[in-house]
C-alpha cells in the first residue's frame, strides 16, 4: 500500500481523511495545497509529512523557476516557511526541507535545478521505504513466538514512504509466524487506529482486534498484551519521544503491567538537537476535534477543550528503539548518539 505518488510534473495523495470509507487520490500541483493538506491530515505520519513536504518543494520550484536568481531564492524561502508551519511536531517535516534547500543551494535556478530537486525528492522516498524494510526485520526479532501485540495510533504504509515503521515490524514478524493478534486502539479524536491501522491490517490479512483507548490498561491486566511497539515523531536526544496523544497513557499502562514497550522510527526522526522531551513542541489542534465526531456534535458547544495532538513519553519507560540500523538498548542518550550522532 502507498499513499503519496508522484506522476509527471503534480503530486497524488491519497486522502487519509476519507479513509477506510472511500480510496479518494487527490492531485496537488501547489506547494500551499500540500501544505494545507498536510495541516488537514490528508496526509499524516511523521516520514510520510516528510516525503510530501519535499515534493511540495518541487512544486515551489516549478513555479518560481522562471523568475530572477534573486527573486527565486527568497520566493523558495518563503514556500519553504510555508510548508514548514504545517505541523510543529514531526521533525522529518524539517529534515526534509533542508536536505532540499541544500539540493537547491547547488544547482542555483540553473536548468538543471528542478530536475534535481524532484530527483531528490524521489530519493528521500525510496530511502524511507527502504529504511522501513530494515526497520521491520530487525523489529521482528523482538517480537516473541506467538505474540499478542498492542500499537496506538498509525505507523504503517499510510503515514511513511510505504511497508511502515511500526506496522513494518508486526509485517515482518506475521510473515514470520510470530504474530497471533493484534490490538490496535482506536485512537481519539480522530480514529487513526480505528480508520487507518486496522484497515491496513485487515487489507494484509492480518488478524486485528480494534479496542477503544480506555481498554488497553484492561487488556494488559488480563494477560492478553505480549508487548507494546507504537511509533514516533520526534525523538530527542535522551530517547524522550512525542507521539500521537495517549501514547504516555500506553507507556505508563505498560510498565505497570511489566510489559515490554518499544518505538519505532527511521533516523530521520531523531532529533539529537534537543536534550530531552521538554524541548519538542507539541501541536495543538482546533477544539472542534473533540467535540464534534467527523461533523456530528457529541458536546456542548459551551465548553472549553485542550486538543493537544502528542504527548511525550520520557526515556524512562522504554525497553528498545527500533531503528533501521538495529534496536537500541539504555542507556539510550549513549547508544543513540553512537548510531546517529
Amino acid at each position: 500500500m502507498e499513499a503519496i505518488q508522484w506522476k509527471g510534473t503534480s503530486l497524488y495523495l491519497l486522502d487519509q481523511t476519507k479513509l477506510p470509507v472511500e480510496e479518494v487520490w487527490l492531485k496537488f500541483s501547489d506547494y500551499r495545497a500540500v501544505a494545507g493538506a498536510i495541516a488537514a491530515m490528508v496526509v499524516r505520519g511523521a516520514p510520510a509529512i516528510g516525503v510530501s513536504a519535499a515534493y511540495g518543494y518541487c512544486l515551489a520550484a516549478m513555479e518560481y523557476h522562471s523568475l530572477s536568481p534573486a527573486a527565486f531564492q527568497s520566493n523558495m524561502a518563503l514556500a519553504k516557511g510555508v510548508l514548514a508551519a504545517s505541523r510543529p511536531t514531526a521533525v522529518n517535516l524539517f529534515w526534509a526541507l533542508e536536505r532540499m534547500e541544500r539540493c537547491l543551494s547547488a544547482h542555483g535556478n540553473s536548468p538543471d535545478a528542478v530536475p534535481a530537486l524532484i530527483a531528490q525528492a524521489r530519493a528521500i522516498h525510496a530511502e524511507d521505504v527502504e529504511m522501513n524494510h530494515a526497520i521491520g526485520a530487525h523489529g521482528a526479532a523482538v517480537v516473541p513466538e506467538h505474540a499478542r501485540v498492542l500499537t496506538h495510533c498509525n505507523a504503517g504504509s499510510l503515514a511513511t514512504g510505504g511497508y511502515g515503521t511500526v506496522l513494518g515490524v508486526i509485517r515482518s514478524a506475521f510473515a514470520q509466524g510470530k504474530v497471533d493478534m493484534v490490538y490496535a486502539d482506536e485512537t481519539r479524536p480522530l480514529l487513526q487506529g480505528a480508520r487507518l491501522t486496522a484497515y491496513e491490517l485487515v487489507r494484509d490479512g492480518i488478524p486485528a482486534t480494534l479496542i477503544a483507548d480506555n481498554m488497553a490498561a484492561f487488556l494488559m491486566a488480563r494477560g492478553k498484551i505480549d508487548m507494546v511497539i507504537l511509533g514516533c515523531d520526534r525523538m530527542a536526544a535522551n530517547g524522550d519521544f512525542a507521539n500521537k496523544i495517549g501514547t504516555y497513557s500506553v507507556a505508563v499502562n505498560a510498565h505497570h503491567h511489566g510489559i515490554p514497550f518499544y518505538t519505532a522510527l527511521p533516523s530521520s526522526t531523531i532529533d539529537l538537537s534537543i536534550p530531552d522531551g521538554g524541548g519538542i513542541p507539541i501541536e495543538e489542534r482546533p477544539g472542534s476535534e473533540i467535540t464534534h465526531v467527523f461533523g456530528v456534535q457529541t458536546a456542548p458547544l459551551e465548553v472549553g477543550t485542550y486538543n493537544p495532538a502528542f504527548d511525550v513519553t520520557p526515556h524512562t519507560l522504554l525497553t528498545g528503539i527500533v531503528t533501521e540500523k538495529g534496536v537500541v538498548y539504555p542507556p539510550f542518550q549513549e547508544n543513540l548518539a553512537k548510531l546517529f550522532g
